[in-house]
């Protein structure tokens, strides 16, 4: 898992072929004010969730386990906690993976917590299981999806 800031972004370009492609939309246009939904950018192999979820409480969010994408997560407005737990020491899958989706989910309690405020980025990566959307009220978010295979 990686934290940082939006302005930060172009510093992790090497990681992967299609971050640069990612950070340049999302320094280049202002998501707070676009429609909700999907932002096509290559298809499936790159594209953002642009969206507003309610928040839950920390009891009640499950872990997500992805395998073929990763997660950047950009808050826009509001603030939001991400839970994170190390692969290694899940014990307990609650939904087995879907490939359609690419997710699975487990119910064990995250052991480590971080809290975004606007402007600040989150990548979780396929050995980070995390669990999202944590706090009070609505949120404006966004969220980049880049397949990784």
């Amino acid at each position: 898992m990686i934290l940082c800031n939006i302005n930060d972004l172009n510093r992790m370009e090497n990681i992967h072929p299609l971050f640069k492609t990612l950070f340049d939309y999302i320094q280049t246009h202002n998501l707070l004010n676009m429609p909700l939904g999907r932002i096509e950018l290559q298809g499936d192999d790159l594209f953002i969730n642009n969206s507003e979820p309610e928040c839950v409480t920390a009891e009640e969010q499950v872990l997500e386990i992805h395998r073929r994408y990763i997660d950047l997560h950009v808050l826009l407005e509001g603030t939001e906690t991400i839970g994170w737990k190390a692969l290694e020491e899940v014990e307990h899958i609650s939904t087995p993976y879907n490939d359609e989706k690419d997710f699975e989910l487990s119910d064990d309690r995250a052991t480590t917590y971080v809290t975004l405020h606007p402007g600040q980025c989150l990548f979780a990566f396929p050995e980070d299981p995390h669990a999202p959307i944590i706090g009070q009220g609505k949120i404006r978010k966004a969220i980049g999806k880049i397949r990784i295979i």
